[in-house]
């Protein structure tokens, strides 16, 4: 079953507020975490996101598409990396999140449909 992992964070603030060594420490475990995930077959895609600052809003006035400059919610943390796993349980991606948790704090882990639901 497909899950999303997804780490949601401030960089900037880490950034003023972590040590090195932390933040080093941090990316060292996240490229093992992708490199096992890849070797045990359960990564099926991962990606980090550039900070929030570059983020556009698209939103639709009068029929047509206007991008803004920033994120749409007004919040202090957002969405800043994901992993999409293929694993044999909820118990599995549960015990990948957990190992996460250590450097990301709270992760919000859902299924992926392969489909919408049924109406």
């Amino acid at each position: 079953m497909k899950y999303m992992i997804m780490m949601f964070g401030d960089a900037e603030t880490m950034m003023g507020t972590a040590s090195k060594e932390w933040i080093e420490e941090m990316i060292g475990f996240m490229v093992q975490l992708d490199k096992d995930l890849e070797d045990s077959g359960e990564l099926v895609f991962q990606q980090g996101l550039a900070d929030s600052s570059t983020a556009k809003t698209v939103e639709l006035q009068d029929g047509l598409p206007v991008a803004t400059d920033g994120p749409f919610a007004e919040a202090k943390e957002s969405l800043i990396g994901f992993w999409v796993v293929d694993v044999e349980s909820e118990e599995r991606v549960l015990e990948i999140a957990g190992q996460i948790a250590k450097y990301a704090g709270r992760l919000e882990v859902r299924p992926a449909m392969d489909a919408p639901p049924d109406l």
